[in-house]
């Protein structure tokens, strides 16, 4: 016999066992089910369902199974042990909070030179009637005139009304004899030359913008009248530039 018939006849063989076997398993199966159709209770025997009402065994799905045996002992202590968790990460958390921001306005505060030049203090005294000084404020020239009584009166009898940054007099200076204003040209940021112009004041020769002698935009491009600083004047002859 060859070795392709021996191999057919050992399949032959092992399917016809194959099916002989399955009636029986079949009868197995079907005999067991009734089993159970005809003794529920047997076969249940060994589970006790936590969804069962009474005596009589039918499941109610409203039950709700205990979980004692899961909780801890002591339900108070429980609570107790949460509750400092809480309150102690919350203390560390606003600790952390507090360092970091006392931090960071640390770093955005102004350094010690820049409130060295916070404030200037200038002896007026040293500044003769009809002159202009110039003195550095936060890194911007500042002009400070000492105005004669004809300039004063030329100031005021301006009729200001019909400026372009309409501004009297009285509003930018706190004595009339001093004026005291930012040396930076309202248009593109220049330094305007002082004692020049056509109004006798001062001029910007970068563009041609003209002030009069209390820094009012006369004539040229700049929109606006020379900015005033805050100061005070600590003494009679002293002035304190800045706040």
């Amino acid at each position: 016999m060859s070795l392709t018939s021996r191999a057919a006849t050992s399949l032959a063989r092992q399917t016809g066992r194959q099916l002989a076997a399955r009636p029986a398993a079949s009868f197995q199966q079907h005999r067991n089910a009734a089993n159970v159709a005809g003794n529920p209770n047997e076969s249940h025997a060994h589970v006790t369902s936590p969804f069962t009402r009474g005596a009589s065994g039918r499941q109610d799905t409203t039950v709700i199974p205990s979980f004692k045996r899961y909780r801890a002992g002591n339900e108070q202590g429980n609570k107790v042990f949460q509750y400092f968790m809480v309150g102690a990460f919350g203390g560390l958390t606003a600790l952390g909070a507090k360092d970091t921001v006392q931090n960071f306005l640390v770093n955005m505060s102004a350094s010690a030179d820049v409130l060295a030049q916070a404030k200037v203090e200038v002896d007026l005294a040293t500044i003769p009637e009809g002159k202009n000084v110039i003195i550095k404020w936060r890194g911007k020239p500042v002009f400070i005139r000492h105005r004669t009584a004809d300039e004063i009166k030329d100031a005021e009898n301006t009729d200001w009304q019909k400026l372009r940054d309409p501004q009297p007099d009285s509003d930018r200076v706190q004595k009339p004899e001093w004026l005291i204003m930012l040396g930076v040209c309202t248009h593109l940021g220049c330094v305007p030359i002082g004692e020049a112009g056509d109004f006798g004041g001062w001029f910007c020769p970068c563009h041609g913008s003209h002030y009069d002698i209390s820094g009012r935009a006369r004539k040229g491009p700049a929109p606006l009248n020379l900015e005033i600083p805050a100061y005070d004047f600590a003494e009679d002859n002293q002035v304190v530039i800045g706040t």
